[in-house]
């Protein structure tokens, strides 16, 4: 293939394996007329028989799935089968038929004895999935489950004992932090894992992986004082402060401290007496009126903060930022500031991702992950040919002067496409963007069906309906919806009228920070051989290219509506985002550098946890130190793993100082990294010795931990922390959300 140099030269092979996959494919399909003839106790007990013979397996899967599902699969997709298996990332196109294939690829592991978890985004793909393909694992008598968010202990348990787990990533991680804190081990939920199999494999890997979920213990919350918030919400930027180009940080002026401190009646922010308490609540509260704005970062609903999940354009009903910050939204926004916690253990989903001891994905967009998913992972790559041949078309971008003038002519696009019917789907970047955009419409008397984060509970049915005739849908990070979009609707009634028509229309408000996310948006039109249009519409005041060509000037010379028709111009675009994939990279790279030393520890902290839990050793240990002392195997264990834990989590706080504070270090000349490593590792050598002193002399006490005031938190509550680089609106609010499609 003329590409293959391509492919290779990136890590990922369209020919890795894929001659041999081929014939294994072949000759499965050669085996399937004799297996028809089989009853299902035959066929069943021929997979059980033939689990070292990949082609016969394959085979038997494959009658399987159309015997029980009425799906027989492709030779594409019995291919992607065979790269899964053998753990690879495969990259399949949208609409190709990835669930099938991950369902079959996670039986045929389970008929190997291995316990798969087939990880997905989110609760609706988790509970959907497993119901589906249900009838293919049970035809074999293994068991298939869902892990949901609404489960309690006993249903989770159950859950985790099948076979075959779906279940969301957060929930799979919310309860491995769950399960290191409990002090018997019939409490725990889960049962040990061989195999994690991620849907959305980018997403998951790749995008969301530094994203920290945080297991935390109630304690009263805190938060700037309703003076600090009143202060900082008069300053204005430029003025008392300024923002990075990135929109990440914000920093307070000469000026603008100044104001603080003459409000406040303070001679410094920065004197020993305030630079760890008043001038960390002024920053929080400046960075909540900075640069977390509402309908684009969060919602108010029902007098709460709600998060928005910027890769998945959903209510992360989970999700917060770090207590500090959520707290100065709150008050920001004149709510009832909700109450905080101590941190109890925390875990990245990258750190989670490499507790299986093999991992393999799928996605329609794993080439441009090729590097991270090599570097961070050990991951290869392969690439399924589609079904039928793609005849969407790509269409250039179309880039204007400004957003005004680009939001113009994104509303006269969609307005021509739907007066003749064709069905047309707007990707934004975030729910201020999507409603504005909904409102400029429907005053041109279109009708449009929005899915954003307010309304995500009706996802399934406005995806259903997007590919039927003359329907608008504007959407909110299209990219993470995880369900295909058929033509004619629901049932493809109006299948061949759509598809005269050109098939479903794809527009993009403005470029996302990396190419794989565009065409994660643009695979939405084209499925399965369908015709399908795919367009993009970009300003010189995106944030892309703000961001990307930073400190870089250029000129252009527009047409009178904006339009810039410029090859020079296109090229120019094009390299403002491969330098924001840059950055993004390097962020990555950079926080998994610190995030790695405290996962190995971490993993000394599970190891030691496990042998307290499962042996003798904390009653053996104790009574050593006080062998005066009467108490049972549990009452020891109960001591020693309260110290361990709290030390732990001690440990983790003191680590979080430091992150925040580590860039003063280079201040200093001293490279922030390798200061954060000798702090982690000093710090981290005396803590189980510290634990075991503390346990020794509650031991001796011969009270309960509870008499002592050592008791666990009384509840307990997850919740991720929002530290995804992608997030970035694509039309930031710095153009004035308001006006956006006027």
């Amino acid at each position: 293939m003329a590409f293959d140099w391509f492919w290779k030269a990136m890590g990922a092979s369209q020919t890795r394996n894929q001659k041999r996959s081929r014939a294994l494919v072949d000759e499965a399909e050669a085996q399937h007329a004799e297996l028809a003839q089989l009853d299902d106790a035959a066929l069943a007990q021929r997979g059980r028989d033939v689990v070292d013979d990949p082609a016969a397996l394959l085979a038997v899967l494959g009658v399987a799935a159309h015997r029980t599902l009425g799906l027989e699969p492709f030779p594409v997709q019995s291919q992607a089968v065979l790269r899964l298996v053998e753990g690879d990332v495969i990259q399949m196109a949208t609409g190709e038929g990835k669930t099938l294939v991950g369902a079959m690829a996670a039986t045929g592991f389970a008929l190997r004895g291995r316990r798969v978890h087939v990880i997905t985004v989110n609760d609706y793909l988790a509970e959907r999935d497993a119901e589906w393909m249900r009838p293919l694992v049970e035809f074999f008598g293994l068991r298939v489950a869902a892990v949901t968010e609404g489960m309690g202990p006993a249903e989770r348990r159950e859950a985790y004992a099948g076979d075959v787990v779906y279940g969301p990533v957060n929930e799979i991680g919310f309860d491995v932090l769950r399960d290191q804190q409990i002090t018997r081990r019939e409490d725990a939920v889960q049962a040990p894992a061989d195999v994690a199999l991620v849907d959305e494999a980018d997403s998951v890997l790749v995008d969301e992986a530094l994203v920290p979920l945080v297991l935390a213990g109630n304690q009263p919350g805190e938060e700037p004082t309703g003076q600090i918030t009143d202060v900082v919400r008069h300053l204005r930027e430029r003025e008392h402060y300024t923002i990075d180009d990135e929109r990440r940080n914000v920093f307070l002026t000469d000026a603008g401290a100044a104001r603080v401190e003459g409000a406040l009646g303070i001679d410094s922010l920065y004197d020993d007496e305030h630079i760890g308490t008043t001038l960390v609540k002024v920053n929080l509260a400046l960075h909540a009126k900075a640069l977390l704005i509402r309908d684009i970062h969060y919602l108010v609903t029902d007098g709460k903060v709600a998060l928005i999940d910027a890769s998945r354009g959903r209510v992360a009903d989970l999700q917060r930022w770090p207590d500090g910050l959520q707290a100065a939204v709150e008050a920001k926004e004149g709510l009832d500031v909700t109450e905080g916690g101590r941190i109890l253990d925390t875990i990245t989903l990258q750190a989670l991702m490499r507790r299986y001891p093999m991992v393999c994905g799928m996605t329609g967009t794993a080439v441009e992950a090729t590097d991270q998913l090599r570097q961070f992972y050990g991951l290869h790559v392969s690439v399924i040919d589609r079904h039928k041949e793609l005849r969407r078309f790509d269409e250039a971008d179309r880039i204007y002067a400004t957003s005004a003038e680009k939001n113009r002519a994104i509303v006269q696009e969609i307005a021509a496409l739907h007066a003749t019917g064709q069905p047309v789907l707007v990707g934004t970047h975030d729910v201020a963007e999507s409603e504005a955009l909904a409102e400029a419409l429907e005053e041109l008397g279109i009708e449009v069906n929005v899915l954003n984060a307010k309304n995500d509970a009706e996802e399934a049915r406005i995806i259903a309906e997007a590919g039927d005739l003359g329907r608008v849908t504007v959407s909110t990070q299209m990219a993470g919806r995880g369900t295909d979009i058929r033509l004619g609707g629901a049932d493809q009634s109006d299948h061949a009228a759509v598809a005269d028509l050109g098939g479903l229309a794809v527009i993009g408000t403005s470029r996302h920070r990396t190419a794989r996310l565009d065409n994660q948006l643009r695979g939405r039109a084209g499925r399965q051989g369908d015709p399908g249009l795919s367009l993009f519409f970009v300003s010189l005041q995106d944030d892309v290219v703000t961001a990307g060509g930073a400190g870089e000037t250029i000129t252009a010379s527009p047409e009178p509506d904006g339009l810039i028709n410029s090859a020079r111009i296109r090229d120019w675009v094009g390299h403002c985002q491969r330098v924001t994939e840059g950055q993004l990279l390097e962020i990555h790279a950079q926080t998994w550098k610190y995030n790695q030393l405290l996962a190995d520890q971490r993993a000394i902290i599970e190891e030691r946890r496990a042998t307290l839990l499962d042996t003798e050793q904390a009653w053996v240990e104790l009574n050593e130190k006080a062998p005066e002392v009467e108490s049972s195997v549990q009452h020891a264990r109960d001591i020693m793993l309260f110290h361990l834990d709290d030390e732990w989590a001690e440990h983790l706080a003191i680590m979080d100082d430091v992150r925040e504070s580590i860039h003063l270090r280079a201040i200093a000349r001293e490279t922030p990294l390798d200061e954060f490593h000798r702090i982690a590792v000093r710090e981290f050598r005396d803590l189980a010795q510290r634990a075991v002193d503390k346990a020794v002399e509650t031991y001796r006490s011969g009270s309960t931990l509870a008499d002592l005031g050592l008791a666990r938190p009384s509840a307990t509550w997850t919740y991720m922390v929002s530290d995804n680089p992608l997030a970035g609106s694509g039309n930031s609010a710095v153009s004035g959300i308001a006006n956006l499609f006027r």
